[in-house]
Parts: structure tokens; C-alpha cells; sequence
């Protein structure tokens, strides 16, 4: 223990002996040792400023400027505007548009049934579609109604020429041949109408080959005819109509004339 205190007392003269001759030597170009006496005294902090709160009055006073430059701008000012509002302008109709085509896609369009020659069949699909809550109206115009797809031998040389051809279509298995005579077209032989033309397709077809040039033409009468408009709910499309009355029965209207 004492050699260990004689150690550390020898250790401090030693330390003491070294800092007193280093510090007698010259300090190298561009070194200098300075006391706190030599820097005179303190630099006082300068305080934080606070900013005061802003008046609602002064908001107002320093926003009207703002207003008033906005007033005096010039010509070229004006034109450059106009941009905007331009297509602002060309925007409106993109958005009917996209109206429009979500309307469809969600099924909210019209249809119309017809047309039909009887009042009765008018009612039946009007009160169908009324009793599934769509909203629906029956009309009905004066005009041509389609009979049938009338399947015709015209171009006959005489009466004696038509009967001739009557046998030998009736012998090859049409039954339903007869002459009938037009005030458009005179003579010629009926070989019946069809509301199906896959029906007159094959009348015709047996015709020909017999040798007759038989064809089909739209038969049409004078008369009353029918229509019912039908609104379709959002969702709901005319897929089921079309497979119940056939496609010539079934057309899409504008939803401007759907009934209200």
C-alpha cells in the first residue's frame, strides 16, 4: 500500500515537471493561446419575437387589394380565361354522354311491344309487365299491319296455265295452292301465309323443287294496330321480352318517351 501511494505521488511531480518545460516552448505559425480576459465580455441573446395575433379586421383590409387587381385585368388577361371556360363548355355534353351510357348499362330504357291486331293481346302484355310494378301505356295506330310471310307464285301466262300449276303443286304435296287474282299484279298462285318464316322457307323450297319459282314477300292489311311502351326498371333488360313475342315485336326506345 505505501509503495502504491509513493507510485502515484511520483507520477504527479512527473506530470507536474513536463507540462512546466512544454509550455516554455514556441507555439507553431498560425496557433495562439487566449484567456477569457482577452475576449471581452459576454454577447447578450437576443429575444424571440412574438408575433402578435391577426385581427379579423386586418384580414379584410389586406384582402381587398387582391379583389381590385382582379377587377383591373387588361385584355390579354380576359382571352387567356377564356380557356377554361371553354372547357367547361365541351365538358357538359361528355357528361350527358356518360350519363347517358350508364343509364343504358344499368337498364334504364324503354320498350315497345307491337304491334298487335287485337286489342285483347295489347291488354294481356300491358297488364303482364303492370302487374311486376313497371310503369307501362297502350296506344294505337291506323296504318299497315303485318299479316304473315306470304309465300306466291306470280308471273302465271293465263288462267289455264295457273290451274295446271295448282294441280301439280297440290299433287306434290302443297295443298294449301290456289289462284288469286291482285289489283296490283293480276294472276297468281298463293301457296299460303305464315307468321313463322322458317314455315314459308320450306313451302318455298318444295315449290322449287317442283319446278315453280316460288317466293316470299310481306303481306300487309289496312287496319288497326296496337302498342305497349314499357319502362324497365334500373337492372332489368328486354332479353326476356324478345324470347317471349320474337324480335320483330320487340323494340328499344329513347328514355325520354318511357311512360311516366
Amino acid at each position: 500500500m505505501r509503495n502504491l501511494i509513493l507510485i502515484l505521488v511520483l507520477a504527479n511531480v512527473l506530470y507536474f515537471l513536463w507540462g512546466y518545460f512544454q509550455g516554455d516552448k514556441e507555439l507553431p505559425p498560425g496557433v495562439a493561446i487566449l484567456d477569457e480576459v482577452d475576449l471581452g465580455p459576454p454577447l447578450e441573446r437576443p429575444q424571440p419575437v412574438v408575433d402578435e395575433p391577426v385581427e379579423e379586421e386586418s384580414i379584410v383590409e389586406e384582402s381587398e387589394p387582391l379583389m381590385v387587381a382582379d377587377e383591373a385585368v387588361g385584355e390579354e388577361s380576359v382571352e387567356e380565361d377564356d380557356a377554361p371556360e371553354e372547357a367547361t363548355v365541351d365538358a357538359e355534353p361528355a357528361e350527358e354522354e356518360g350519363e347517358k351510357e350508364l343509364s343504358v348499362a344499368l337498364g334504364r330504357s324503354c320498350v315497345t311491344l307491337g304491334p298487335f291486331r287485337t286489342s285483347d293481346l295489347a291488354d294481356d302484355a300491358q297488364s303482364e309487365f303492370s302487374s311486376r310494378g313497371m310503369q307501362t301505356d297502350q296506344r294505337m295506330e291506323q296504318g299497315q299491319i303485318f299479316v304473315g310471310h306470304w309465300v306466291q307464285i306470280r308471273g302465271l301466262a293465263d288462267r289455264d296455265a295457273g290451274n295446271e300449276a295448282v294441280a301439280a303443286l297440290r299433287d306434290g304435296g302443297i295443298p294449301e295452292a290456289y289462284l288469286v287474282t291482285t289489283d296490283d299484279e293480276g294472276l297468281k298462285i298463293s301457296l299460303g301465309v305464315f307468321g313463322n318464316r322458317d314455315g314459308a322457307e320450306r313451302v318455298e323450297a318444295l315449290a322449287r323443287s317442283l319446278g315453280f319459282p316460288a317466293e316470299i314477300t310481306a303481306r300487309t292489311a289496312e287496319g288497326m294496330y296496337y302498342f305497349v311502351d314499357v319502362a324497365l326498371p334500373p337492372g332489368q333488360g328486354a332479353g326476356a321480352m324478345v324470347d317471349r313475342y320474337g324480335e320483330e315485336l320487340v323494340r328499344m326506345r329513347e328514355v325520354s318517351s318511357c311512360p311516366q
